[in-house]
């Protein structure tokens, strides 16, 4: 797989945090796949958009009853 270089710049914060949690050699895996999450999230928010545009939102009933839902871990 090719990659791109480029820089960011983050707080010293979140910098430090990165450090202590990804390691040096890690952090461009771990800042991918961050980003990669996050750019899904903003599909998917689209595509909620999108679809409530279409056909309105979720009946509340339907919302309760799916949030009454037992999900699996």
């Amino acid at each position: 797989m090719r990659y791109s270089k480029i820089s960011v710049t983050l707080e010293p914060d979140v910098e430090a945090e990165l450090r202590r949690v990804a390691g040096v050699r890690g952090m461009s895996a771990f800042v991918n796949e961050a980003v990669r999450q996050q750019l899904q999230a903003t599909r998917l928010r689209r595509m909620l958009d999108e679809m409530t545009a279409e056909s309105g939102p979720i009946p509340e009933d339907v919302r309760r009853a799916v949030d009454d839902l037992t999900w699996p871990d």
